[in-house]
């Protein structure tokens, strides 16, 4: 053995040189191209696209060849291709004959694989030395490569006319259409134009095309591929014309896959169908916002049970029009929140019992530390239920509720469920966090209510379990599958109770001026939605959410300029709603009856029935709110025998009395809420030489206790007053003013006295007639 191999050494490490050369002839990638970035949505439909670096229309190589077009070139290009090894002899053999005889090069007789490796070189010159090497190659291309891939590698590659390469650009850029979706001429026209791509430009000899596509129309009738019917219809469609626009449904979706360097194709979980309507219907409102020169939309349509993206409208983009920021994705972009995060608030002071649903909150002036918060209206009503001050979006009551639920401990269940936009501490936001003092991206909005959506329909499918899984943000891939839920817990984030009851009171947020009969609408869904305005009427949200869907949607200018008038009511929600009219039937919420417990409440405060409430109703409260604090504002008072006087032991007999429970709210809260509330009555006055120490009368409004004072100038340069502020029972009763022990004025009716202060500490004391009074120290700074 040793002998023979010693003998024909040189011939056995030839051999072995030549397999080595063969192996290692070809490079890993026979293509590396810069790519096209493509969008699809969820069934395999274009939505956008982007050209390649080098200026090409070449888009990320398809998987398989349609079979149309894949008959279609075999049988123009390569008859035999099923057949040999990647070289045809025949076919070369009568190439080199037709060449011969017309003394030029006529034919190459090149197969398609042969053709992949011409391609992948770069079309060097028609040379026999360069056909012998293509034949080489061709031959080590089939050997490690099926006739599919090959065919697959060819129809992504070939050149299509102008700056098209590839089956599937040539087939968007000329019909418009997926490879998939080609008719026979569409596919045998494609089969013939890589032999000659200068034909398909417009002013060229396009009679020349016609005739190679007819004829290879023919040949496949010929060969049984097509019918006779088949063909003489295929003949008679005209040829494409200029080159088509790409679908951009997702400009903005495009954008982002294309910032992404590690894919050029992207699968979306958009529906192409309901991305053109929504789009329709945004720019239809964005028409009508232009009135007011607003300028910019934004909408998200997402599925609560997968957290998938329906439809993505980043920006709108007005037909034939030019607007300001309109390439800013407003979708991602972070803006003030307004009061969009009031819900949250909501859940989370319910969860954790400090209030039920149904306690009154003030809703009067308050001031912390120079922060004076002001409702929509400009108005005070005194108190409103919690869950009414939410569905009105009031946003004192919200300021208020913040303050007793601690804005870090609010800070830190925003982080919690999933919000990333709030990177400062509490001290940097302070009350402000709820009134849009903080910034967020319609993004995360729209993850953040259909996680509390998908929180409520898991614990009422899984027998009352949480699953911290179900706070996430939205998805757009379509090949994201959905995380498996086996991280069960015992207590949620939020409760869903608490967020089932969130919910109902968004239920009843009125609806905008336009929708104003939606309740006699059969068609009308429930929608558990809630709308938002940033400072400066810069910003306009609406979210709305059902079991199913979220839609969220975003009005303003991507410049951040603001417009008189703008609110979430009429130039979000109106859209929202819009989309929510297109969407597959919804359902409501299932109440999470294992979670919630029954509250006997006093009727008149809402809070827990306390031992004077006389009339009480049963509601569903959050269990923890069954240890919240009872009615605080019913008290027992002694009357005289007529029941006109408030009197006491002290200044009459008591056997004369009569003694009631009465509903009392404090002075300031009084003041504002019986102009409103036609049943409130006030306290009868308290009987001369009486002194009734146990309900107070008056409260100061302005200013605050160890608040801090600057004084503005007045136009003229000269200084300004502090504006002093009381609220007392009785409308009639005279109110003595002191600061520092000094007189300076009396006031009746309307409780409020200018007056210059200098800089310093100072004391204020108000006095009324019984001898009732109340003190503030302040500080006016220089």
């Amino acid at each position: 053995m040793y002998r023979i191999w010693n003998k024909y050494r040189y011939f056995w490490f030839s051999l072995i040189a030549v397999f080595v050369l063969f192996w290692i002839s070809l490079p890993v990638r026979l293509f590396d191209d810069p790519l096209s970035t493509v969008v699809y949505d969820r069934n395999g439909e274009l939505l956008g696209a982007r050209i390649a670096e080098d200026g090409q229309w070449r888009f990320p190589g398809l998987d398989s060849v349609p079979e149309k077009y894949s008959r279609a070139v075999i049988s123009f290009e390569d008859r035999y291709f099923y057949f040999h090894p990647g070289v045809n002899p025949a076919s070369m053999m009568r190439a080199a004959l037709q060449n011969i005889r017309a003394g030029e090069i006529r034919s190459g007789g090149s197969t398609i694989t042969m053709q992949v490796i011409r391609m992948s070189r770069k079309n060097r010159p028609r040379t026999v030395t360069q056909k012998l090497i293509e034949s080489f190659l061709a031959l080590r291309y089939e050997f490690s490569n099926s006739k599919q891939q090959v065919l697959t590698v060819y129809a992504n590659n070939a050149p299509f006319g102008g700056n098209v390469v590839g089956i599937e650009a040539a087939a968007w850029r000329y019909f418009g259409t997926s490879p998939g979706d080609l008719t026979w001429a569409e596919s045998a026209l494609l089969a013939v134009l890589p032999n000659a791509p200068s034909l398909i430009h417009p002013g060229k000899n396009r009679d020349l095309l016609i005739e190679k596509r007819n004829r290879l129309l023919q040949k496949l009738m010929e060969q049984g591929e097509i019918s006779e019917q088949t063909c003489r219809l295929s003949m008679q469609e005209p040829l494409p014309s200029a080159p088509l626009p790409l679908p951009n449904l997702t400009p903005h979706v495009t954008d982002q896959v294309m910032l992404d360097e590690q894919r050029n194709r992207f699968n979306s979980s958009i529906n192409r169908d309901l991305q053109e309507r929504v789009n329709e219907l945004t720019n239809i409102r964005q028409e009508i916002l232009r009135a007011n020169e607003i300028e910019n939309m934004a909408c998200l349509v997402m599925e609560v049970e997968s957290g998938k993206v329906l439809a993505y409208v980043g920006n709108s983009k007005l037909p034939g029009k030019r607007s300001d920021g309109e390439d800013v994705d407003v979708v991602r972009s972070v803006r003030s929140t307004g009061s969009i995060l009031k819900p949250f608030l909501f859940a989370g002071i319910l969860d954790n019992g400090r209030i039920l649903q149904t306690a009154l909150v003030p809703d009067v002036p308050v001031r912390y530390n120079g922060y004076a918060p002001k409702n929509y209206d400009r108005g005070y009503e005194g108190a409103v239920p919690a869950y009414e001050a939410l569905e009105r979006s009031l946003n004192i009551p919200a300021v208020i509720m913040l303050k007793n639920y601690g804005v870090d401990p609010f800070l830190g269940l925003l982080r919690n469920i999933g919000f990333s936009t709030f990177k400062y501490s509490h001290e940097h936001y302070g009350l402000t966090l709820i009134l849009g003092g903080a910034e967020t991206s319609l993004w995360e909005l729209a993850g953040m209510y259909g996680s509390m959506a998908r929180v409520l329909n898991h614990f009422n499918q899984s027998d009352g379990n949480y699953f911290a899984s179900d706070y996430h943000m939205p998805n757009l891939d379509s090949d994201h599958t959905r995380p498996v839920r086996k991280d069960k817990q015992e207590e949620g984030l939020l409760s869903a109770s608490s967020i089932f009851l969130t919910f109902q009171s968004l239920l009843e947020v009125n609806r905008p001026e336009e929708l104003s009969m939606w309740y006699l609408m059969s068609s009308t869904r429930n929608i558990a939605w809630k709308t938002g305005t940033s400072y400066g009427f810069r910003d306009a949200w609406a979210v709305g959410v059902t079991p199913e869907y979220v839609v969220a949607v975003w009005a303003g200018n991507a410049d951040g300029e603001g417009r008189p008038g703008i609110s979430g009511i009429t130039a979000a929600a109106p859209l929202m709603f819009d989309l929510f009219s297109i969407l597959p039937e919804t359902t409501w919420f299932e109440a999470p009856l294992d979670d919630l417990s029954d509250a006997v409440i006093c009727r008149a405060s809402g809070y827990l029935a306390g031992p004077y409430c006389r009339i009480t109703d049963t509601i569903q409260a959050v269990p923890r709110g069954m240890k919240s604090r009872s009615c605080p504002y019913h008290e027992m008072i002694h009357l005289d025998s007529t029941g006109s006087y408030r009197v006491n032991s002290r200044c009459y007999p008591v056997s004369n009395m009569i003694t009631k429970t009465w509903f009392v709210l404090p002075p300031l809260m009084e003041w504002y809420y019986k102009r409103h509330a036609a049943g409130y009555q006030e306290l009868p006055p308290v009987m001369e030489g009486c002194l009734d120490e146990s309900v107070k009368s008056m409260e100061i409004v302005y200013p605050e206790w160890d608040s801090h004072l600057v004084i503005p100038r007045e136009l003229d340069g000269s200084k300004g007053k502090v504006i002093f502020e009381v609220a007392h029972r009785q409308s009639s009763a005279r109110v003595f003013w002191h600061i520092d022990k000094i007189f300076i004025g009396t006031t009746e009716g309307t409780h409020q006295l200018a007056a210059d202060i200098l800089p310093g500490r100072h004391k204020m004391t108000v006095v009324d007639e019984q001898g009732n009074q109340e003190s503030v120290v302040f500080e006016v700074l220089r």
